[in-house]
């Protein structure tokens, strides 16, 4: 996987997990289906989840701009 995918997949996991953790948006979704027992384990799957795509898109990060000449397809 290259540079810039991992960078990629990174971000917009960090994105999307951020968005679950930070707004309403799962408990709503949730509550809608009839899973509301379930919205009290949703920390327990959502911050680990932005942690990893923070290290993901960090390791990415330090990966580009250490060699930005190995992203260059050709």
């Amino acid at each position: 996987m290259t540079n810039l995918k991992l960078l990629k997949t990174g971000i917009i996991g960090t994105v999307i997990a951020g968005v679950c953790c930070f707004t309403p948006v799962l408990p709503f979704v949730f509550g809608a289906l009839g899973l509301a027992a379930l919205v009290g384990y949703l920390d327990l799957v959502l911050l680990p989840a932005l942690a990893i795509f923070l290290g993901i898109t960090l390791f990415a990060w330090k990966r580009h701009l250490s060699n930005p000449a190995a992203d260059v397809e050709e």
